[in-house]
């Protein structure tokens, strides 16, 4: 399964080529959104068997599935992820789709405008997190995957 994120403002795609991505302001993120309102680190994207999953870290700012600000959600082909104030269309090819030009993201986002790339992507394509979880270390969360209806 390939993933990539469209912005909504335009500039090009950008393919998530790890299982998992992280997202957020702070150099060593995998994906980095330079701006204010981007949480240093602010949500993870997780690929696992054919689905992909968004599961903000705390952020400040939220993230938005569909206009839905969540704490965690499955994401779908052309779903709307709103990461603090960066909007992105999810674009997912399965196995023997025609493959469509995108880049993966080996760049730091400072603006969506194609025109404003810089490196900001650790590059190495390794997953820094080498320690096993041990039985104990997962907790259920019981907090609701999305915040109630926030309609002044």
């Amino acid at each position: 399964m390939r993933v990539s994120l469209m912005p909504l403002e335009g500039g090009r795609s950008l393919e998530l080529v790890q299982d998992l991505t992280l997202v957020g302001r702070q150099e060593g993120c995998d994906l980095v959104l330079e701006h204010k309102s981007v949480s240093k680190i602010h949500c993870v994207l997780v690929k696992s068997d054919g689905l992909l999953y968004v599961r903000d870290l705390g952020s400040t700012n939220g993230t938005r599935v569909n206009g839905q600000r969540v704490r965690r959600a499955s994401l779908s082909a052309d779903d709307q992820i709103l990461i603090a104030k960066f909007a992105f269309r999810v674009i997912v090819e399965r196995e023997g789709a025609p493959a469509r030009h995108c880049d993966p993201y080996d760049r730091t986002i400072n603006d969506l405008a194609p025109s404003h790339e810089s490196n900001g992507h650790r590059g190495n394509g390794e997953n820094s997190d080498s320690a096993a979880l041990g039985p104990g270390d997962v907790h259920n969360n019981h907090l609701p995957d999305a915040y109630p209806d926030e309609r002044h």
